[in-house]
């Protein structure tokens, strides 16, 4: 809503938002990202998701009222905005120690010591890209700042990536950038954390970790890669603790998923880029916001009909108000990921189903009542769509959710098939899956090519005579 009311302001339409107590440090940063810090708030005391309607009533009647009223006929003060540095600014002279205080201090740091980013570190991730340092790569929201060639190469630095990273960290900000993704809602009280998955060439030339452990840190390019992702969220885009990330609970960033291509060329697989449009064998990023996830152990069976029962289960099990993703907030926009050792693809491959063929199996058979589906609905969301009998009518979702009145019949997690994301990676011969839960609309699968600048063989091999 401060967006419309920024809108409203400029127009010269008076304007009050009402903003709950919690989210008030929230509306002060993203008034300042809007350009416009004195935007008008009105207080709504506590939580009105647990109050009952009499101290509701009590508290906008007694407290959020009259500051609605005098918003609405008062012109606010003029806005006060602190200039930034320039982009070449030194900012800090000093020891490692030093740099990393007065980056904690200013809000610049993970809580974690970063590589300090001196120019001729800076000019060494620059000299892996061909793209101009200040070549825009987007406007990112909350803060509305520009994203950077330089700014990427910065982070670059301080998340302790190898200049060859570079082409990965600027395709990976053109994905951030990309009003598909929806970077705006990175700082959303779910807490959902993005993640990256990598294919092409590119994974075995720099080194990316694509079998055992591929999720745990302690690989430089996985986990450096990363860090920046979290890093530049903050640093550029602007979310911060306290501030535009209101996380209830929140997630850490995640390293770098690597498919494993050589599995998926000898099943006759396509890789997860091919969801984007890039035929195999190209160097592309996808990014995706999930909840959370899960992993299931032990998925045994020599055939697909006796492995998908573990899978359909475990998907079923991971989602409920997630369900607002299919039906209400973001109509048909949950795309589940569903990662698969090696060995499990495998043996479904071996019986001749394509990825397709797992997607269609997962939409026929995870499925829910819908009873129970319009019940986390209307129960345990509180959102007002989901009458799937009446939504079906009006046209605005398809027949499989509602086939009959039979109010146990059952219903899919997803619009279509593809909706099912499928990744192949980690352990080669440990029989698990990992299913994790999207955030849907707010933070959909974009993904992006991986430019890489004419030379890249030479840097490539000057980078491995320096290692």
């Amino acid at each position: 809503m401060l967006r419309a009311s920024a809108i409203g302001e400029q127009a010269g339409v008076p304007s009050s938002t009402l903003v709950c107590e919690g989210f008030l440090g929230l509306a002060a940063a993203s008034s300042i990202g809007l350009g416009m810090p004195n935007l008008p708030i009105a207080l709504v005391p506590g939580h009105t998701g647990v109050q009952s309607n009499d101290v509701l009533r009590r508290n906008i009647l007694g407290v959020t009222l009259e500051r609605v009223v005098e918003n609405l006929v008062r012109a606010p003060a003029e806005p006060l905005i602190d200039d930034e540095p320039g982009a070449r600014d030194v900012v800090c002279r000093g020891s490692f120690e030093e740099v990393n205080e007065y980056f904690e201090a200013h809000d610049l740091s993970d809580g974690l010591p970063i590589v300090p980013p001196t120019s001729s570190k800076v000019e060494a991730f620059l000299r892996c890209t061909d793209r101009d340092p200040d070549e825009m790569l987007g406007i990112l929201l909350p803060d509305n700042r520009a994203a950077t060639v330089w700014s990427v190469a910065v982070n670059g630095v301080m998340a302790g990536c190898r200049p060859e990273y570079m082409p990965v960290l600027i395709a990976l900000i053109e994905a951030m950038a990309d009003p598909y993704y929806g970077v705006e809602h990175s700082g959303n009280t779910p807490g959902g954390e993005t993640l990256i998955i990598l294919n092409g060439p590119i994974i075995k030339e720099l080194g990316f970790n694509y079998t055992q452990g591929v999720m745990r840190d302690g690989f430089r390019a996985n986990t450096s890669v990363g860090r920046f992702w979290r890093l530049y969220l903050r640093n550029v885009a602007g979310f911060l603790p306290h501030k535009n990330d209101k996380a209830t609970f929140g997630n850490t960033w995640r390293v770098v998923v690597a498919e494993n291509e050589d599995v998926l060329a000898s099943i006759g697989w396509e890789p997860n880029s091919a969801e984007f449009g890039f035929p195999a064998g190209s160097n592309a990023v996808a990014i995706a916001r999930y909840t959370g996830g899960n992993h299931i152990s032990s998925v045994s069976g020599s055939t697909p009909e006796q492995l998908m029962p573990y899978i359909d289960d475990a998907m079923v099990r991971q989602y409920s108000w997630q369900l607002m993703f299919t039906v209400g907030q973001g109509m048909g926009t949950l795309r589940p990921l569903v990662l698969l050792s090696p060995i499990i693809a495998e043996t479904i491959a071996s019986w001749g189903w394509s990825k397709r063929d797992l997607k269609q199996h997962l939409y026929d058979h995870a499925r829910i009542s819908a009873e129970q589906f319009s019940r986390i609905l209307r129960d345990w969301t509180m959102k007002p769509t989901w009458d799937l009998r009446q939504e079906h009518m009006l046209g605005r979702i398809p027949k499989a959710f509602h086939e009959s009145d039979d109010p146990n019949r059952l219903v899919p997690l997803v619009w279509e098939p593809d909706d099912y994301m499928i990744a192949v990676t980690g352990d080669l011969m440990r029989n698990s899956i990992y299913i994790f839960a999207h955030n849907g609309v707010l933070g959909y699968p974009t993904g992006k090519e991986i430019r890489l600048p004419p030379n890249w063989r030479a840097l490539l091999e000057q980078a491995r005579r320096k290692t």
